[in-house]
């Protein structure tokens, strides 16, 4: 019989988002908590406990979304920026704690599967998605599949020797240091004051978002130049909260760094489906293991 519910878990930095997703994507029961950074044994113990909490009747499997790098190969969690894991077999460690089929994928790479499968990209075959929230995260779907490697977007330089990365990362210049929720908090105690923040250049539509846009609109152009989407999306709370004031400087910089025609001829859209767009990727990548 062909698997009809399964579960999808967001992991997230800060929290936990679970639900019961089933085959054409829909989300039913759903959990969140606050993530425990802990340990990373509490951490593990901690989302098998979120699933419990879930209803189990007619669940095949379950899949995580992880802020991580990924080794698909091995099912190993090779590490990551903001929770305590490292170089964990994590599909083994939460198989033996659910006794169910486990999948596993990149945070961000989930949200742009669901988002190629169900949401903004769902009429393309090849699509790259940006999401700028805390950090920012990315992934690539070509012709139709997934692109399963690292897809650290976050990490792409564009600017040589700049703005020094945050967290585990010892990079310089980064699309992160310059596009994140992050970035634009500190762009915003610059021009507005100590204790303003991302929200306020948004909700001011302030003209300093034109400086984040035309830094994206160079990250773009570079991955244009490599994968040639057809539609770029861009997702995560700052991203879609700011995508109509980045647009403008983003897509100049496209046509100026994207070679011709890939930049006249890009799409670039905001997620449609919102926080939980890594839910419901995650429980795709469930459905793939059963």
């Amino acid at each position: 019989m062909a698997a009809n519910r399964v579960i999808g878990v967001d992991l997230g930095g800060t929290k936990i988002l679970a639900g019961v997703v089933d085959a054409d994507g829909a989300v039913h029961e759903t959990v969140e908590r606050p993530t425990n950074t802990t340990s990373q044994a509490a951490l593990l113990d901690e989302l098998a406990e979120v699933v419990r909490e879930l209803p189990q009747e007619g669940v095949s499997a379950v899949g995580f979304g992880i802020p991580s790098r990924v080794d698909q190969a091995t099912g190993v969690v090779l590490g990551a920026v903001n929770i305590p894991i490292q170089e964990v077999d994590f599909r083994a460690e939460l198989e033996r704690r659910l006794d169910l089929p486990v999948g596993i994928e990149n945070d961000a790479n989930a949200a742009t599967y669901a988002e190629f499968k169900l949401g903004a990209g769902r009429a393309v075959s090849d699509i790259v998605m940006l999401t700028l929230g805390t950090g920012v995260g990315g992934g690539i779907v070509i012709g139709g599949s997934l692109f399963h490697g690292w897809a650290e977007l976050g990490h792409v330089v564009i600017v040589e020797d700049g703005e020094p990365c945050r967290g585990a990362c010892s990079g310089r210049g980064h699309v992160e240091a310059y596009c994140s929720g992050r970035a634009a908090d500190a762009l915003a105690r610059r021009v507005l004051g100590e204790s303003a923040t991302a929200r306020d250049l948004v909700s001011q539509k302030h003209t300093a978002l034109g400086q984040v846009g035309h830094h994206l609109g160079v990250a773009i152009g570079s991955l244009v130049n490599i994968f040639h989407p057809q539609m770029v999306v861009i997702g995560g709370g700052f991203g879609i909260g700011a995508f109509d004031q980045l647009l403008p400087a983003a897509r100049l910089a496209v046509l100026t760094e994207a070679l011709a025609p890939a930049g006249q001829s890009l799409a670039i859209e905001p997620a449609i489906l919102g926080s939980r767009a890594g839910l419901i990727g995650a429980g795709l990548v469930a459905f793939e293991v059963v």
